[in-house]
């Protein structure tokens, strides 16, 4: 789906939008004829957060619109706040009028292009039919595509496990890398047992589609990025079955790969000098006689062996190989995206992306980039003790550690035995889903971090 801002020719056709604060709204209207400011005192309109009203000309026609923007506090309690005005704007063109300047009025114009998106896959679906004529004094192109790695975000989570299985996500990879002269390498099957992949099997190999390891690299110089998404295409849980009402949103599993390749499109589309590198381990956790099970020992791509108490712990087991993997090239940054654990969910809910790192340049720049692109993250720490948590004794780790405590941060010190000695690591635990419609965002797959990584990286890298 492609999300644009008008044609620059639509301009001068375009309908004038005001945004108005709930304070600005009385002396606004003293500038304005006694029709217009009759009308709109007739309609109710207050300038509310998300309201919006057309005004009529002498002939009926509208002749400008306005959108309320509310009070701070109310926009303190969401985000794309234009975007919920723009829901209630009838389709055609429009023109911005306001004093927002700067990221404010950037996150706002972006917020537009996200609420154009609809899944429209397998049945008829569209998002606002307003279209906004790109702000004076914002960047329209690199709005327009971080909209489309959005999109493409939204898309692969949102398509079932029927149509996005490792063979279609691999396919999407190749699609990707090909619109951007990227290069995109596949270890299929047991290939992935003759080079030393063997949790990445363990976990697939149930399946009828192949587990494998998608490799994608883009960029000659610079420093090097890796980044390594989880490529669960559904978890039933394996022999340790989820129960169904947990397994309704299991085509999400593979949120982590979607949010990196929306990433990775973002890094590629605007030329950013570094040498990417995207790691995918894309699997099924299915069920049948080659599933793995609970008391099985599986030993790692690193060497370290590993006891597996839970077959529905199993992202961290296909992640793990991926990240011993990505290590060895010894990248400037490695960061993993994944949706890994329920307990990350029931902390901070489906809007903050929780993170892992203990780099105080990476998180002083990822807390900044948050702020300013209004992709809210959360710092969730690498707690020390917890190492003997993950520590069986029968094997050197325990993928699912008993007692229920800090699954999450556990999980989190799991991924980190095998990013490197000494690597700067930092690892998101996201939801990638959107349970409710809210501004800018319906309801169904999201991506989760990437922009404020995609803002964050010039500093963190050096670029």
């Amino acid at each position: 789906m492609t999300l644009k801002f008008a044609d620059a020719e639509s301009a001068d056709q375009a309908l004038p939008l005001v945004l108005l604060e709930k304070d600005a709204l009385a002396e606004w209207l003293g500038g304005q004829s006694a029709a217009t400011a009759a009308w709109v005192r007739a309609s109710g309109f207050e300038a509310a957060l998300g309201t919006a009203l057309l005004i009529p000309g002498e002939d009926g026609a509208p002749k400008a619109a306005l959108a309320g923007y509310g009070d701070a506090a109310a926009r303190a309690r969401g985000r794309f706040h234009l975007a919920g005005a723009a829901a209630k704007l009838p389709e055609g063109v429009y023109r911005l009028e306001t004093d927002l300047t700067g990221d404010a009025l950037a996150n706002e114009a972006l917020g537009w292009l996200l609420a154009q998106y609809a899944f429209d896959r397998y049945a008829k679906a569209s998002g606002i039919k307003a279209r906004l004529v790109a702000p004076d004094g914002v960047d329209g192109r690199r709005l327009e595509t971080i909209a489309a790695g959005e999109a493409l975000t939204r898309d692969l989570i949102n398509t079932p496990a029927s149509d996005m299985g490792p063979d279609a996500l691999e396919a999407a990879c190749r699609d990707l890398a090909s619109q951007f002269g990227a290069s995109c390498d596949v270890i299929h099957g047991e290939a992935l047992l003759e080079q030393n992949f063997p949790m990445i099997h363990a976990v697939g190999r149930a399946s009828a589609e192949a587990p494998r390891l998608i490799d994608m690299r883009w960029g000659k110089s610079g420093p090097a990025l890796t980044l390594v998404g989880k490529g669960v295409c559904f978890d039933t849980g394996g022999l340790n079955l989820k129960p169904g009402a947990s397994m309704g949103l299991m085509k999400k599993d593979m949120g982590g790969a979607a949010t990196v390749l929306g990433l990775a499109h973002d890094i590629m589309a605007l030329g950013l000098p570094l040498r990417l590198r995207v790691l995918i381990p894309a699997v099924e956790n299915a069920v049948s006689g080659e599933s793995f099970r609970p008391g099985d020992i599986l030993t790692s791509r690193k060497g370290l062996t590993v006891e597996i108490n839970n077959t529905d712990a199993e992202g961290r087991l296909v992640l793990a190989d991926a990240l011993a993997y990505g290590a060895e090239e010894s990248p400037d940054l490695m960061l993993s995206m994944a949706t890994l654990t329920g307990a990350a969910r029931v902390a901070v809910g489906p809007d903050l992306s929780p993170y892992y790192s203990d780099d105080a340049g990476v998180v002083a720049a990822l807390e900044g980039a948050a702020a300013r692109v209004a992709d809210p993250v959360w710092r969730l720490p690498f707690w020390e003790p917890y190492e003997k948590m993950i520590e069986p004794g029968i094997a050197d780790l325990d993928n699912a550690p008993k007692g229920g405590f800090a699954g999450s941060i556990t999980a989190a010190l799991f991924l980190r035995r095998f990013a490197g000695e000494g690597l700067r690591y930092t690892h998101f635990d996201i939801y990638g889903w959107q349970p409710t419609v809210a501004p800018g965002r319906p309801k169904g797959g999201t991506g989760m971090g990437a922009r404020a990584l995609l803002d964050a990286l010039p500093e963190v890298l050096g670029l």
